[in-house]
């Protein structure tokens, strides 16, 4: 992905954003977790050091990912 179409979130955007942990994550800490934004963005971070922010993707570039992982293309 490019800059373009990861930019990271600004703290307001993110601020009382409904996080999810993945359902993949392990037990040590090595865990990503994702949020809908009411901007229809969609944010991703990591759980181990979340004081470095999100990265933000549009609808149509999540629902690539999340397609591609889930038929296990990528």
């Amino acid at each position: 992905m490019t800059e373009q179409s990861a930019p990271q979130a600004s703290e307001s955007a993110l601020e009382g954003a409904p996080w999810h942990k993945s359902t993949y994550s392990g037990t040590n800490n090595d865990c990503v977790e994702h949020a809908a934004l009411t901007s229809g963005r969609h944010a991703v971070r990591d759980t181990k050091d979340r004081a470095l922010g999100a990265h933000t993707f549009a609808p149509t570039p999540w629902q690539t990912f999340v397609t591609a992982v889930r038929d296990g293309s990528l």
